[in-house]
């Protein structure tokens, strides 16, 4: 198979290692890609990797997170120990891409890359694994339930980092509207925090002819919303972002009955932790005040979920040099600004220095291009990064845990 690199990862960049099983790699990553699991599901993706990662030599630990797979490769008497993360889930999307390849399961796809961040740190593993080119200890996380329910938070709850240790820890993640094949470095936050807000306003149900005789949670719902645009523009420092957005409401059947209640679902999102708290103080005060001022009442349901990812300032800069010496600058995208997104790599961050980068899957907006955005039926994960990253995973294990003179 001849993959096209772009001009800024061109083919004589891939490692030959890489190269040799990129036919093998891509093979897999279609085989995945038409099997999806989502969250908490992903039992035969978790059987692949496992078999896999045992067959190359890896010590494999199961069952962290549920489905979660670590891999681990222990060389010479180094004490230096890496960790490197991919995620396996996928989302609950109706594939529309008409691939050859595509779902096999109704209502289920991968729809964010993961069955490619999956591949290409399997590829990765067999490279290192036949190269044995490092001194030290490498580990290999595979993360089940990226996608909203915290397998990242779950797997450091239940001991990761106590049963492997890592001194720094790194992952990556395909992003289409970026040139294929280009790594792109940000140190500090990156990615928001993202917390739900559900709220229920509770009135008193009536006929929609007398709405003296009722106590109506639609009108104050509707007050409600409008004042919460307040929160970032009047107590958000300009110079700070913050996200407050209300992405669904419910309430009432028929034009001409006043619903006893309504429901709200929020997304709250900030870069900076004293943001994330004073969102929520706020929030939760304007939309009970708001209530009472108009006759009912409201119950806030916060849920705290994924905190902000914030890249190590000299692991970022350790990851963005592996690849400047081995690409060049021109391998690298411009400076990046932070994402609104979220990611539950940051749980892991939270608990040991490293960080998290993007590779370009390519530009357009359809699959055939990469440029297709993520979290839409027509996307796919572009096969052509597959050996340009998994080369950069064997780079970044090169540099970090080298030999001894």
């Amino acid at each position: 198979m001849t993959f096209t690199i772009d001009q800024a990862a061109a083919s004589d960049k891939v490692l030959p290692g890489v190269a040799n099983t990129a036919t093998e790699m891509v093979a897999l990553r279609h085989q995945i890609h038409a099997h999806p699991e989502l969250a908490y599901e992903e039992f035969n993706t978790s059987d692949l990797v496992a078999e896999r990662l045992q067959g190359w030599g890896y010590e494999v630990h199961r069952g962290l997170g549920g489905t979660g797979v670590v891999g681990t490769l222990r060389l010479g008497n180094g004490p230096r120990r890496l960790g490197i993360r991919a995620d396996m889930d996928a989302l609950p999307i109706q594939e529309a891409t008409g691939l050859p390849y595509a779902s096999q399961v109704p209502g289920k796809m991968h729809a964010c890359g993961h069955d490619g961040h999956t591949a290409i740190l399997l590829a990765a593993a067999r490279c290192i694994a036949q190269e044995k080119s490092f001194d030290g200890t490498l580990n290999l996380i595979f993360q089940p339930a990226e996608e909203g329910l915290g397998g990242g938070r779950r797997m450091v709850e239940e001991g990761l980092f106590d049963q492997f240790p890592c001194d720094a820890i790194f992952a990556l993640h395909n992003m289409p509207g970026f040139p294929v094949g280009k790594f792109g470095f940000k140190e500090g936050p990156f990615m928001a925090s993202s917390d739900s807000v559900t709220v229920t306003v509770q009135g008193r149900g009536g006929h929609g002819s007398s709405p003296h005789l009722a106590a109506d949670p639609v009108v104050a719902a509707a007050h409600i919303i409008v004042a919460l645009q307040t929160i970032v523009s009047r107590n958000v420092d300009p110079r700070d972002m913050a996200v407050v957005s209300v992405g669904a409401i419910h309430g009432g059947d028929a034009p001409n009955v006043i619903p006893g209640s309504v429901l709200m679902r929020l997304t709250v999102r900030a870069y900076r932790p004293e943001i994330r708290a004073m969102l929520r103080e706020r929030i939760t005060a304007l939309v009970q005040s708001q209530a009472a001022t108009l006759g009912v009442t409201a119950e806030v349901d916060y849920h705290w979920r994924y905190p902000a990812l914030v890249n190590d300032v000299a692991s970022t800069e350790f990851a963005r040099q592996v690849a400047v010496d081995w690409l060049g600058e021109d391998g690298l995208l411009p400076p990046l600004q932070p994402l609104t997104g979220s990611e539950d790599f940051s749980f892991m961050l939270e608990h040991c220095p490293g960080s998290y980068l993007i590779v370009g899957n390519g530009e357009g907006d359809h699959h055939a291009t990469g440029g297709c955005m993520v979290h839409n039926p027509g996307y796919d994960f572009n096969d052509a990064i597959l050996p340009v990253a998994a080369s950069y995973w064997v780079q970044l294990v090169r540099r970090y845990l080298v030999p001894a003179a």
